[in-house]
């Protein structure tokens, strides 16, 4: 009887293992009977058989949709180079049966390992709609500056059009990280040689100022030399003048205008 009874718990078992599916946590699932019918309500987490019908498992947490090498245009009308983001997104569970039963299929992505995600392509369209309209309110060498400001409207955006479609009970954004940001080559070519002008140009207008005043130091000096000249002449003179009267000097003098023929001369 012992020896009964474990064969038929082994047996038992196999049966469960083989004829049961586990939801796991971050799953949501959903039971399709042997006519293909999709059933309302959705499956928690466990084991649920599928020995009658089966059940689809639907991962809804933490759902990323990554928009890589986007080439969005700006306000000047200068495409980026490249442009990287990824929104995190998250499917209300008690909204899987309906996305997936009333919903488009298209807008749904099966991964290689077979698990679907619920309206990964058209939280993608809906990303790359923000990320364009966004990015064209700046001009290329802004848009890297502004990149809290539009990771703020991408989301604002995505979430504006999953109201407008009824959505924004169903779908949650959760996170939105721009990535990367490159600017036209061309215009950070411009900008380089911008700036690279524009500091050349300071440099000549430094060394004009540094001219002119050495021009006017060196103008300044000659005048002083002149004066200086000038008043050494006197105070020779004076001195010279003074050691004659004090009889000092027996130095016959003669005037710098005195001519050959006595005159003085003007």
């Amino acid at each position: 009887m012992k020896k009964f009874l474990m064969m038929f718990a082994i047996a038992a078992a196999a049966v469960f293992s083989t004829g049961c599916t586990r939801v796991t946590d971050g799953e949501v699932g959903v039971r399709v009977t042997m006519g293909g019918t999709i059933q309302g309500n959705e499956l928690g987490t466990g084991y649920h058989q599928t020995m009658i019908g089966d059940v689809l498992q639907f991962p809804v947490r933490d759902l990323t949709v990554p928009l890589n090498d986007a080439k969005p245009l700006t306000a000047d009308n200068s495409a980026l180079s490249d442009f990287d983001v990824s929104v995190v997104y998250s499917v209300s569970p008690t909204a899987v049966a309906e996305l997936y039963t009333k919903k488009a299929k298209s807008f749904h992505m099966r991964s290689p390992d077979g698990d679907v995600y619920l309206m990964y392509n058209y939280m993608t369209t809906l990303v790359n709609n923000a990320v364009y309209k966004s990015v064209r309110s700046y001009k290329s060498l802004d848009v890297a500056d502004n990149r809290p400001k539009i990771e703020a409207e991408i989301r604002e955006l995505v979430m504006a059009q999953l109201k407008e479609e009824n959505l924004d009970k169903s779908l949650i954004i959760s996170a939105v990280q721009v990535r990367n940001i490159q600017p036209n080559a061309e215009i950070l070519r411009a900008a380089t040689d911008l700036v690279k002008s524009q500091n050349e140009l300071k440099i000549k207008e430094n060394e004009i100022k540094i001219a002119k005043a050495e021009a006017e130091r060196q103008q300044a000096l000659s005048q002083n030399a002149g004066q200086s000249i000038a008043y050494m002449q006197a105070q020779s003179q004076l001195l010279i003048a003074e050691a004659v009267k004090a009889g000092k000097v027996n130095t016959i003098i003669i005037p710098s205008n005195l001519t050959a023929l006595g005159n003085f001369s003007k």
